[in-house]
């Protein structure tokens, strides 16, 4: 593929995601599996955001493991995991430990709390375009991973 189009590839899914969420169609977990499955030509049915329901603001609103980590982890499965019972999956701890690293470098953390700890509101318009832009963050580094990796 060449760059250019690997750019937009990356783009759109950072577009899609951050619109995603910033219209309030989905959180956080939620707009990143969703736009990672839809560029995947819909794995799965659309239901399958129901599974990343739980996680938006740090796994049901405990301020723990951020929901866009979360919502990658899943989205990463579709390519990395395993169906079956016991079969290998080589590509899957290796690249989701990258997603962890990728954002702990870029952020410093994982964590909600610490992520969203310089706003006093987190009911704020500054602390939602922060959660925005890590969501659509988090869906151009899993785009350009499959791109990578020859996953799209």
């Amino acid at each position: 593929m060449n760059k250019k189009k690997k750019d937009e590839l990356i783009k759109k899914a950072r577009e899609t995601a951050e619109e995603y969420f910033r219209r309030g169609d989905y959180y956080c977990s939620e707009s990143v599996l969703m736009t990672i499955n839809n560029a995947l030509g819909e794995e799965l049915p659309p239901e399958i955001v129901k599974m990343a329901s739980g996680f938006p603001i740090g796994i049901g609103k405990s301020g723990c493991l951020c929901g866009a980590v979360s919502g990658g982890v899943m989205a990463l499965g579709l390519a990395y995991g395993r169906t079956e019972p016991g079969a290998e999956m080589p590509d899957s701890f290796a690249n989701n430990a990258k997603l962890h690293d990728y954002i702990i470098k870029k952020y410093g953390s994982t964590c909600c709390r610490v992520l969203t700890r310089d706003f006093a509101d987190f009911a704020s318009k500054e602390r939602a375009e922060h959660c925005i832009k890590i969501t659509g963050e988090v869906a151009a580094w899993i785009m350009e991973n499959f791109i990578d990796n020859d996953i799209i």
